[in-house]
């Protein structure tokens, strides 16, 4: 959503998903990263995606995976996926990422 770094219900969900996936396989890293759309100042977008990042990571924490699996960065609005022209473009670059760093 639009200024929210609060996890949904389904984000829950599959966040639950990656945790087990993560705890049953202890050789794997991770970057978890956040991304704003274009609306509003770029500074407070970098530390909307940063609070994003952070609510993922949190989450993960505390469902058992080690810290030292794990980064969040927040990378603003920098990396769209989609068109920030139309509302379902900013509504796809309004995200949380996760990259698999090691295995």
């Amino acid at each position: 959503e639009t200024g929210s770094a609060t996890l949904t219900a389904n984000s829950q969900f599959e966040l639950e998903n990656l945790a087990n996936l993560l705890n049953s396989n202890s050789s794997i890293t991770i970057e978890v990263a956040g991304h704003t759309d274009n609306t509003g100042d770029p500074d407070n977008n970098m530390t909307l995606s940063q609070n994003r990042a952070a609510s993922v990571y949190d989450f993960l924490k505390n469902a058992g995976v080690d810290e030292g699996r794990m980064t969040a960065v927040g990378y603003g609005q920098n990396n769209p996926i989609d068109t920030n022209d139309t509302e379902t473009g900013r509504a796809n670059n309004r995200r949380t990422e996760f990259k698999i760093l090691t295995q």
